[in-house]
């Protein structure tokens, strides 16, 4: 196994914390293209304020996700139910709590 990659989700149940660290990272390897991939990400991180992403950025991200989760997390379709005004305040922690929510959404069906 590549170290760099995390452990597959099986039937691990997921956390906050290791959905944190996994969002922390493809946003790592997202902002490494502009060479910020030492910036400190937290659940109150906002994409628009903090990081500064644009949404070419967001469609990376996307890729990212569904990379490592498969379609069972979709940002494009979590970010389509929200106004203009979240989009922009949207913080790390928003999207960790809809990834988690995700994945046990699929495990339980």
């Amino acid at each position: 196994m590549n170290p760099t990659q995390p452990a597959p989700m099986n039937s691990v149940q997921p956390t906050a914390d290791t959905i944190l660290t996994d969002v922390a990272g493809m946003l790592r390897t997202v902002l490494a293209e502009y060479g910020d991939d030492d910036v400190v990400i937290g659940m109150s991180t906002t994409f628009n304020r903090d990081l500064e992403l644009e949404s070419i950025d967001l469609v990376t991200l996307a890729g990212l996700l569904e990379e490592r989760y498969g379609q069972r997390v979709n940002l494009a379709e979590f970010l389509a139910g929200m106004e203009f005004d979240e989009i922009i305040e949207l913080t790390v922690g928003r999207l960790v709590e809809y990834v988690v929510w995700s994945l046990k959404t699929t495990q339980a069906g």
